[in-house]
């Protein structure tokens, strides 16, 4: 009944958590005390009141069923060209000239400008809970806690491989080692290449002498071999995995634990392929073996393939296999729902039932794993008597709800999670399993640090490793905050550059350049059968490796983001080369880096696994294409569009060329307020068909990629196909500030305005400064955001004291 009673209090104080939002939401830096805008022109002013207040209200703020808020990063001339053409609605001769630059002005200044924006929706450092992949890394890292480490990434790749002339583990049979890049070997009739010939009897008088039995012996002994392959490999993404043995011999297979995933002991039947599934957390790396021996099977073969969540089958390449050890993992399984990412990134601003719920089955989950391995967890021997046993079990319980909370327990705390959960079980180990709910269903567990009591230096330790890892701090973390070693600008840097090296770095900043490109959602595709017959598949599969392996190039090469946009060079197998027409062609499935500059090709902005996403099925599509560029790339807002409106179908206008049928659709003054921006970025897109392939034809007739934008400057660029434009956006301004952003948004979980107007802008600034250099970027975001936090919590506690006084 306490444990019941346990969880439901800590669900009252998880939601009473919530209740204290504002009263955690420091104010110093606040968007609204940003200086306001200077007001516009009399004239313009007039003229809004006159002819737009009616349809936009008097503050801009829309009217319901009619008109949405004037919010957006629109220019001056954006918003002129725009009131000249279409507004007032109905009537736009009403408005044109001179009344529609004096009002555009006006508009700018109360609704538009980046000044305009933080006075008019303000942000603030809010209240959140942990999101759905905090919260997965963060259980998995507080069992890790008790566990050794392995490392990766590896100085070499491949498994290590232990050859034995015998039929199992005889280390005095042992005929030698070797790294295995991957498990793909056809032994055919004999042995290992590597192996001793057999000794021949040639003389004929002693053969016919020997028995049946010698012989049926000295057929085994010529034929069975033993290899033990062992090592981890990683897994890049979170899912369901498929691990794949195809062999006609018998073996064993290991994955992420300590009983066989796979075993097959004898062999009946023709079913050479076997397969089981596993749930794996991406960005970490799981212990791997492979035991498998040979006994009188005519010829033998091995491979170890996977297949990955949303890919096909392949044998494991060798980027993915280490020989290092990694400790088993605990890998959660419970479901959660997904989190809000309306807004571009995933926050934890809202608590649902349904979220709730999952918390409860995960916490059940986690204990009954901890019960299951709490012998090893809490280092218990058989020898230890029962006052050491239990002794041991209450260190675990106290370590455990300290990593929980990321801080020591004071003596009240410690009493409730850890000393009464003992005096009151019947049983230490249901001791241990009621603390271990306890300490999963709390609030100091369940939510971030700020507002949970004042910003000292366990919240910066927090801070920084949710930010970096979207996890819970390691032991360097924490003893550095026992120091008092986490206060200075000094302390914190020197603390995020050994963070960087951190696979779990690595993993996030790998997982924003997917969000950023839209790539997580891209889970299926599929083309016109008849006009692509060899887009299938597998060739999405590849295409999927060529942009992972690209983004990794960079990301853990020099880190310059301008590469990601003029790079001309791609990873390519023998069936991408063949496809796409490629004249430097790799002779195997192993991937290769050629060059693509003959097709006019410029880093992702080509790469045929975007250029596919952002197409139809049959045709391209440059209002997918144009809104991707606008928003993933230029940070620009566009408004939905008013109604679901279906593409013009190439039957109906067997003439046109689908630049033609898109701006045919779009003509109407009401499409024009966002396609006149989206429609002329995707026109410098239509060299390359539905499935990423160069063309000079659409239609029997020559492609026109001439394209426009106009800048927030003001100024209007122009450019001639896909290179050009990336060409511009690799150095345009608002360019780099919307990856800035963008990549803030994502490591921080909060909105960049609410540390500051003009944080985004210093950022920027240095990112510029430092050669656009992304894992720079990545470190200045945790720096200051730390910084900037620990700030605001100053603010806040110094006018919390001025009021009570």
């Amino acid at each position: 009944m306490l444990l019941v009673n346990a969880l439901r209090c800590a669900k009252v104080s998880s939601l009473l958590a919530v209740c204290v939002l504002s009263l955690a939401i420091p104010s110093g830096l606040r968007a609204e005390n940003a200086p306001a805008d200077q007001p516009g022109t009399t004239s313009g002013a007039k003229i809004f009141a006159e002819r737009c207040a009616t349809c936009h209200g008097e503050n801009g703020e829309g009217q319901d069923g009619y008109t949405t808020a004037l919010r957006g990063d629109k220019s001056i001339k954006e918003l002129t060209s725009l009131i000249d053409k279409t507004m007032p609605d109905g009537s736009p001769e009403e408005c044109t000239g001179e009344d529609a630059r004096v009002v555009a002005e006006f508009m700018y200044q109360e609704f538009y400008s980046p000044l305009a924006q933080e006075r008019n929706r303000p942000a603030t450092v809010e209240f959140s809970r942990l999101t759905v992949r905090q919260y997965q890394n963060a259980v998995t890292d507080l069992i890790g806690a008790f566990n050794s480490n392995g490392y990766w990434p590896p100085d070499k790749r491949g498994l290590q491989g232990r050859y034995f002339n015998s039929r199992g583990w005889r280390e005095e049979s042992k005929v030698f080692e070797r790294l295995d890049p991957r498990i793909a070997f056809d032994f055919g009739e004999g042995k290992p290449e590597g192996f001793p010939e057999p000794e021949v009897n040639e003389e004929e008088d002693s053969e016919k002498k020997k028995s049946k039995n010698d012989k049926r012996k000295e057929e085994e002994e010529r034929k069975q071999f033993f290899i033990a392959w062992d090592g981890s490999f990683f897994a890049p993404e979170t899912g369901v995995y498929e691990i794949i043995v195809d062999t006609p011999t018998t073996f064993t297979l290991w994955v992420n634990e300590n009983e066989p995933l796979l075993t097959v002991r004898v062999k009946s039947g023709y079913d050479n392929v076997y397969r089981e599934k596993v749930t794996l957390l991406g960005g970490r790396a799981y212990s791997l073996k492979l035991h498998m021996s040979r006994q009188l099977e005519d010829t033998v073969s091995v491979q170890l393939r996977w297949k990955r969540p949303g890919r096909t089958e392949e044998v494991i390449p060798a980027r993915y296999l280490s020989p290092n050890w990694f400790p088993e993992t605990f890998v959660l399984k419970t479901p959660f729902p997904p989190d809000d990412a309306s807004v571009g990134y995933e926050r934890g601003t809202a608590v649902s039932e349904q979220w709730d719920r999952a918390t409860t089955y995960a916490a059940l989950e986690t204990a009954d794993y901890v019960q299951s391995h709490l012998e090893s967890l809490a280092k218990i021997k058989k020898k230890d008597s029962d006052e050491e046993q239990q002794k041991k079990l209450k260190d675990f319980c106290l370590k455990f709800a300290e990593r929980a909370f990321r801080r020591p327990l004071g003596e009240s705390e410690k009493t409730l999670y850890v000393d009464r959960q003992f005096e009151e079980a019947e049983h230490p180990h249901l001791a241990v399993k009621r603390s271990v709910l306890l300490t999963l269903k709390s609030p100091r567990f369940l939510y971030r640090e700020v507002g949970m009591g004042p910003f000292d230096d366990y919240s910066m330790a927090s801070w920084l490793s949710f930010n970096l890892w979207d996890s819970i701090p390691d032991d360097n973390l924490l003893q550095a905050a026992s120091k008092g070693e986490l206060s200075t600008p000094e302390q914190i840097q020197r603390q995020v550059d050994r963070m960087l090296g951190d696979l779990r770095a690595r993993s996030k900043l790998m997982a924003f350049c997917e969000q950023w490109l839209k790539l997580d959602r891209m889970h299926e595709m599929v083309k016109d059968s008849e006009r692509f017959p060899d887009f299938d598949e597998q060739l999405v599969s590849d295409l999927r490796s060529s942009m992972e392996l690209f983004l990794r190039d960079v990301l853990e090469g020099d880190g310059d983001f301008r590469r990601l946009l003029l790079d001309q060079q791609m990873f390519v197998n023998e069936r991408l080369a063949e496809y796409y027409g490629l004249p430097e062609k790799p002779e195997t499935d192993d991937f290769t880096k050629v060059s693509v500059e003959n097709d006019g090709r410029s880093g992702v902005l080509t790469h045929p696994l975007l250029l596919s996403g952002f197409a139809h099925d049959a045709e391209s599509s440059p209002i997918h294409r144009g809104v991707f560029v606008a928003r993933s790339l230029l940070g620009r807002r566009l408004k939905p569009p008013p109604e679901a409106v279906a593409p013009l179908a190439p039957d109906l206008h067997e003439d046109l060329t689908t630049r033609e049928r898109v701006i045919l659709q779009t003509e109407p003054a009401a499409c024009q307020t966002c396609h006149g921006m989206i429609n002329p970025l995707g026109f410098s897109l239509e060299n390359f068909d539905a499935t990423g392939r160069f063309r000079l034809m659409d239609r029997e007739k020559p492609i026109e990629s001439e394209g426009t934008y106009w800048q927030k400057s003001g100024e209007q660029v122009s450019f001639e196909g896909a290179r050009e434009l990336a060409v511009f956006l690799a150095n345009s301004p608002e360019t780099h500030r919307a990856f800035v952003e963008q990549l803030f948004q994502y490591t921080v979980k909060q909105p960049v305005r609410a540390f500051g107007p003009e944080t985004l802008e210093t950022l920027t600034s240095e990112f510029e400064q430092h050669d656009f250099n992304i894992r720079e970027l990545y470190k200045r975001i945790a720096v200051r955001s730390a910084l900037g936090v620990q700030e605001l919590q100053r603010e806040s506690t110094a006018q919390v004291r001025a009021a009570n006084n």
